[in-house]
């Protein structure tokens, strides 16, 4: 009710113990604050707030013109509906080295459990998406360093996240994730891997824990979580499959509204009253404060 129970502290504790647990963490991308309380309920591990997500939702392109404020914001909703930690995408940290800095504050207040940083130039665009490019190393090691340095719970996972295996080649790729891993990465985030080979590459390179993208439409083959766990890696995210499933759903009903003039054939389809309920815990706000509602759920 109103908020989750677990403190922020305590979620990135948790999410430090799964990370190191040997098995892997499925956490999908909340589009929203109702679908992270809904992916807790159906038995995932964490929540992600994907920056592609919340730029979409602002009907923006995922090419880096959402600020730190929005994302934090947003960040926060989602994590403070959830006893699950969440994982949240802060981009190019939203600047130089001192702007990364002021992120990592800006989300541990927020309640976040970590977020991961990339290694592109800005402004940024989706890791999927051809014509990247990248920072230098160096410079990236000092966003890292930025970030790290400023951190004031030690729980607070920073994984740095690198796309410069489409640029570059996935040996330069796996060189830089040893060098962030130096600077004080506690996670490393290789983006756009091919498949299979790409990830057992990274698995024998880099000792901390790695996290997996499997988004649809891009450019990595879309394994299953036990190919990813036999695989070594710790935590897999879909990342933009919610906001998918829903707007497609949106999508065919409002076509189907605007031809047929009625929403009578898409009832079925709909999420009812009852289940809204539910995911809202309306008997727990009655039980708080009877006098708030005059009706009976």
């Amino acid at each position: 009710m109103l908020h989750a129970r677990t403190a922020p502290h305590e979620k990135r504790r948790v999410l430090r113990e799964a990370l190191s647990s040997g098995r892997l963490m499925r956490v999908p991308g909340a589009v929203n604050p109702l679908t992270a309380v809904l992916i807790q309920e159906l038995g995932f591990d964490g929540a992600y707030v994907s920056g592609a997500v919340v730029a979409a939702d602002l009907a923006l392109p995922d090419i880096g013109l959402t600020t730190l404020s929005e994302v934090a914001t947003r960040g926060g909703q989602i994590a403070r509906v959830t006893d699950l930690p969440t994982l949240i995408d802060a981009d190019t940290g939203f600047g130089e080295p001192m702007n990364a800095a002021r992120t990592v504050q800006a989300l541990e207040d927020a309640g976040l459990a970590g977020c991961h940083l990339e290694d592109q130039v800005n402004p940024k665009r989706c890791g999927h998406l051809d014509g990247k490019a990248v920072v230098g190393a160096d410079e990236m090691v000092r966003r890292i360093r930025a970030a790290v340095g400023a951190r004031r719970d030690d729980g607070f996972v920073i994984c740095a996240r690198t796309d410069a295996a489409a640029v570059e080649g996935l040996d330069a790729a796996i060189e830089r994730a040893r060098a962030y891993v130096d600077a004080g990465a506690d996670m490393v985030f290789p983006e756009a891997m091919r498949g299979p080979a790409d990830f057992e590459a990274f698995r024998a390179a880099v000792d901390v824990p790695l996290l997996a993208n499997m988004t649809e439409f891009g450019k990595s083959e879309l394994l299953t979580a036990g190919q990813l766990e036999s695989l070594g890696m710790n935590m897999v995210i879909y990342p933009v499959t919610t906001l998918r499933l829903a707007m497609g759903a949106v999508e065919d009903g409002l076509r189907t509204l605007r031809d047929e003039g009625t929403q009578a054939g898409l009832v079925d389809r709909m999420q009812t009253r009852k289940r809204l309920y539910e995911l809202l815990d309306y008997p727990a706000y009655n039980a708080f404060d009877g006098g708030v509602f005059d009706f009976t759920v």
